[in-house]
């Protein structure tokens, strides 16, 4: 803020670019509302104007130039384009009107009326449709009502092939994120009742694990979630429909619900946020036998001794936590763990698991599921074959969990009649930086996007930010770039940036330093366990002033420690800035304060 109290300025834009492309997205704003008025919201003649149309009953949109960073270049290209320096400056079906004076004489004419009858015949239904109720499409539809515009949600759970479904509020709350971290709290839970009695608790030897316990608190609570989401789409007025969406023209879906009633609908744009589901192995037995995380959280009986199949950071976390609460765990790898990962850390991650009860079958892969008796959980056979030999093993297991990965939900929305370009090697959408399709009123944010982050917080993010662009003036664009993240293992892995391979790969062995420490959590040292187990690193680039590229943290509370850190790269902390900055003691997040060493472990 300047010493005014007002908003900082922007600096003016130097560059034809920036301004060609503010000055289209403020024709698109003029083109795309039957009323737009550029405003400032402690004007009393900007007031005046908005209270007259909302007399007349007549949705205007608003752009507040003083609560936007670009407000003053909005207003320089105004008068570029319309010769008028104050504000109100008010547009009726793409038609300059001017200030209040001349909105209001306009009023009085009857001009106002006219030009307000005088917009296209075609008019849609909604303004906004967003197909796909989970972070970032819900995030997107209340953005955009919050707006001013007619919205219109639509959202269907397709059952897996066990039956499963769920409420209102995709995968991260309902077969995501929010369950997981309940389950692994669980068997964190266990692990501290372990330590407890080195810190002088006495209880009962006979403590044990109810699975139905944990699952009936857990999906109770994502019943609360599903049914605040509901509240807050009501409270916005954003329509919403249960019903499964598809394309049938580029500005038409249709809508079926669980009857198979079908309607439809149209809107001037869409924004699809479909998500993902995981994906099959395409074996004999794999969708009759096996389930996946979408079962797995609402699972209603315990799953006893189970076969995780993937590598991937469902298969770590879901194998994790069911060996916690003290389950008889497998995992089958194909090749590596936690692809596209920090390589290092990973394996660091699964030795932890390793050593804590959790058995790993190396460069197998299943080639059939049989079921030897029906039961909750019954009995099953797996065959697996050798990835490099031609051995073949048999176990047998009582759950087979599959978690190779997830496939886009966009091949049975009808995208061809929109016309949407998609990667037909993954279902993803491209997009540009504007999440916009190739189709310029359909856009995308989430899961479904080619090469961007499958994380609920950006999804919110990138969701939020396009409404903001599309309705309400903004510039400011999604940053995918340096997005923390944690994978939740038994022993949780932070990480932010760039990993070793990948810093390696761009800047070259050379031009990197990394900083890394084994460290032994205060927690840990009573009860004696995990002794140097606990790791984290610093990549730097040398070229430039040794700045923070990666970072990487195994241990406790993964996400708390790694969220300040993500900060801390966003502004471009320095090697030295981090060994000047005290640390909290005692505490793991001050590793990277007191205890960083290049390139050999303290």
């Amino acid at each position: 803020f300047s010493s005014d109290g007002n908003p900082s300025k922007m600096p003016p834009i130097e560059n034809d670019t920036g301004r060609n492309e503010l000055k289209s997205r403020i024709q698109g704003l003029i083109d795309s509302n039957q009323v737009m008025v550029f405003s400032k919201s402690y004007c009393p003649y900007c007031v005046k104007v908005k209270d007259l149309f909302k007399e007349l009953n007549v949705k205007c949109n608003v752009v507040e130039l003083d609560l936007i960073e670009d407000g003053p270049n909005y207003q320089d290209l105004l008068l570029e384009m319309t010769g008028q320096k104050t504000v109100p400056n008010v547009f009726i079906n793409k038609t300059h009107i001017g200030g209040c004076d001349k909105t209001m004489q306009a009023h009085k004419d009857g001009v106002l009326q006219q030009l307000l009858e005088s917009g296209d015949n075609e008019a849609y239904e909604y303004d906004l449709i967003v197909i796909g109720g989970g972070s970032g499409g819900l995030a997107c539809s209340k953005e955009a009502a919050m707006l001013g515009k007619k919205v219109m949600v639509l959202d269907y759970v397709v059952p897996t092939p066990k039956g499963t479904t769920w409420g209102l509020g995709g995968t991260c709350v309902n077969v995501g994120c929010i369950p997981k971290k309940l389950m692994h709290q669980t068997a964190l839970l266990g692990t501290a009742m372990q330590d407890a009695r080195k810190f002088g608790w006495e209880f009962n030897e006979t403590v044990k694990h109810n699975w139905e316990t944990m699952t009936t608190a857990v999906n109770n609570y994502i019943g609360s979630l599903n049914w605040g989401y509901r509240v807050a789409l009501r409270d916005k007025n954003v329509n919403y429909v249960n019903s499964y969406a598809e394309f049938i023209e580029p500005h038409k879906i249709k809508a079926t619900n669980k009857r198979k009633k079908e309607t439809f609908h149209t809107a001037a744009k869409f924004v699809i946020a479909t998500g993902e589901r995981p994906r099959y192995l395409g074996i004999p037995g794999d969708k009759e036998y096996c389930i996946t995380s979408d079962d797995l959280f609402s699972l209603p009986y315990c799953p006893g001794k189970t076969l995780v199949i993937g590598a991937s950071y469902v298969a770590l976390e879901c194998g994790g936590f069911l060996a916690g609460i003290g389950l008889d765990v497998t995992v089958m790898v194909r090749s590596i763990l936690l692809r596209g990962f920090d390589q290092d850390m990973a394996n660091r991650a699964g030795e932890h698991m390793e050593e804590h009860g959790v058995k790993f079958i190396r460069k197998f892969v299943p080639v059939k599921v049989e079921e030897l008796e029906a039961g909750t959980p019954g009995r099953l056979k797996v065959t697996a074959k050798s990835t490099e030999t031609d051995e073949i093993i048999e176990g047998e297991y009582n759950t087979v969990l599959i978690a190779v990965g997830r496939d886009a939900c966009t091949d049975k929305i009808g995208l061809d009649k929109a016309g949407v370009k998609v990667n037909p090697k993954n279902g993803k959408i491209p997009v540009n930086d504007e999440e916009q399709t190739n189709v310029p009123h359909i856009y995308a944010v989430g899961d479904i996007l080619e090469g961007k982050w499958e994380l609920t917080p950006v999804a919110i993010q990138a969701g939020k930010l396009l409404a903001r662009r599309l309705y309400g003036g903004s510039t400011v664009k999604c940053d995918y770039i340096n997005v923390p993240t944690t994978v939740f293992t038994p022993l949780e892995y932070g990480s932010c940036g760039l990993s070793e391979e990948r810093a390696i790969e761009l800047y070259g062995q050379d031009n990197i330093d990394v900083y890394h420490s084994l460290f032994w959590p205060l927690e840990f040292t009573v009860p004696g366990r995990d002794n140097n187990r606990c790791y984290s690193k610093i990549i730097c680039n040398k070229l430039d002033s040794e700045r923070v590229i990666g970072f990487h943290y195994l241990g406790p509370n993964a996400g708390e420690v790694t969220q300040g850190f993500g900060a801390a790269i966003k502004c471009g902390v320095t090697k030295e800035q981090l060994s000047t900055t005290i640390g909290i003691h005692p505490t793991c997040a001050e590793v990277k304060q007191c205890s960083v060493t290049s390139e050999v472990f303290f």
